[in-house]
């Protein structure tokens, strides 16, 4: 359950996505420690989902996943109209990471904000607990330890690649990476906002 858990985990980690641009904004400020802080981040809000599925909620809010990718896709929106607010004062200095890419609140609020993460998790995400709920609280937990391993994992590896490279970036570049970033999860928000209009 734990090998089946890290596979699970992984293909979606490797996916290009709202909080894999967060850990490489807040990464060049940071250090290789800055994907575990995400991924505790991005842990938080699946734990609270994954304790919602126990207590058989998730039946109760999937159909309300129309409101999830709206509600997501507007936050995405303003959370990269915010990066790019916050990259005018941003610097290389430590101080910088608090400041302008929290890992911590990266990885919670773009996990939060992404409609596709609610979406898997309260259909594919909840089978698959319930799936290893018959086997009992262990097998469900092996089942997630896997699944928060995938999600450290990347995202430590990409924080690593990217805080060695750091010692290159000029303040200057690193506000415009941190434009780029803010610009992408902009994106990122107006495509979840596109799909929700536009489909039939």
């Amino acid at each position: 359950m734990v090998f089946l858990g890290f596979v699970i985990g992984l293909t979606g980690a490797l996916a290009p996505g709202p909080t894999l641009v967060a850990t490489v904004n807040a990464s060049i400020a940071g250090d290789w420690t800055t994907g575990l802080k995400v991924s505790l981040g991005h842990v938080i809000v699946e734990l609270f989902l994954v304790i919602l599925i126990l207590l058989g909620l998730a039946t109760v809010a999937l159909p309300y996943t129309s409101a999830i990718a709206g509600i997501g896709g507007i936050a995405l929106v303003a959370f990269g109209a915010l990066t790019i607010a916050g990259s005018r004062k941003a610097t290389m200095r430590t101080s910088s990471l608090q400041t302008v890419a929290n890992p911590y609140m990266a990885g919670l609020v773009t996990s939060a904000a992404n409609p596709y993460f609610w979406i898997w998790w309260l259909s594919i995400g909840s089978a698959m607990v319930i799936a290893g709920l018959q086997g009992g609280l262990v097998l469900v937990g092996a089942l997630m330890i896997g699944h928060w391993s995938a999600d450290t994992v990347w995202l430590t590896l990409v924080s690593t690649g990217v805080s060695k490279g750091r010692t290159i970036v000029s303040d200057t570049a690193y506000q415009k990476i941190i434009v780029l970033c803010g610009i992408f999860l902009i994106l990122f928000g107006v495509y979840y906002l596109s799909r929700l209009f536009l489909s039939p």
